[in-house]
């Protein structure tokens, strides 16, 4: 019997979404278009990270980010139809886990 291989784009996805936050910083940002504290506060991330996340998001074109010139300088993010592409995704991750995962109890 042949081993199946996993196909590299499928494979780059699973990279992409398994990196920690980015799932939840892409799932935050569907309910629309946000500044930074707001994701921050949100996702309970650093700020190192979250910046880190949004990088690499804008440069796999999954998330846009647009600087208003105002005073001070306002910075917004939105997910891209790219982004937006992965909703059905994530609110089935949401639906699996709603109904398989249970919450430990805190101490």
């Amino acid at each position: 019997m042949k081993p199946s291989s996993i196909c590299p784009k499928f494979e780059k996805a699973i990279s992409l979404l398994s990196q920690r936050w980015t799932a939840l910083v892409i799932y935050q940002l569907l309910s629309g278009t946000q500044r930074f504290s707001e994701i921050q506060a949100a996702v309970g991330i650093s700020g190192k990270v979250l910046s880190d996340r949004l990088k690499d998001l804008e440069q796999q074109g999954v998330v846009k980010r647009e600087v208003i010139p105002e005073t001070p300088v306002m910075i917004q993010y939105s997910l891209t139809e790219k982004g937006y592409a992965l909703e059905p995704v994530l609110k089935e991750i949401e639906n699996w886990s709603s109904a398989w995962m249970t919450l430990e109890p805190t101490k």
